[in-house]
């Protein structure tokens, strides 16, 4: 079976899945991406995702393992599902852009 429809989640303040999406399609490849407010609007999506069809499942970066296995959790398992990944130069970069909710919150950024 070839791959013909994948699907990427990322994440961004003030998103809403059912509006801020985008469909590519030529030749018989379909790709989805959506955009969820929090990771945990990822669970919904990645779960419609699989009942429209699609074969594959990336996530953004900001996700990180914890939020990669609980959307692995979310498809029980029936696609498979990955994550962008950053070495450790980019860790500072990383944690200025997706920092604690707790220390977003005290700064009001």
């Amino acid at each position: 079976m070839a791959l013909d429809s994948f699907g990427f989640i990322f994440t961004g303040r003030g998103m809403d899945p059912a509006t801020d999406r985008a469909v590519i399609e030529r030749d018989g490849f379909r790709t989805l991406v959506v955009a969820v407010p929090e990771p945990a609007g990822a669970l919904a999506v990645a779960a419609a995702m699989v009942e429209e069809g699609v074969q594959l499942i990336e996530l953004c970066g900001g996700f990180g393992p914890l939020w990669t296995a609980k959307v692995i959790e979310a498809v029980e398992g029936k696609v498979p599902v990955g994550s962008v990944g950053y070495g450790p130069e980019a860790i500072d970069q990383m944690a200025a852009l997706f920092p604690p909710a707790a220390a977003t919150a005290a700064d009001g950024t």
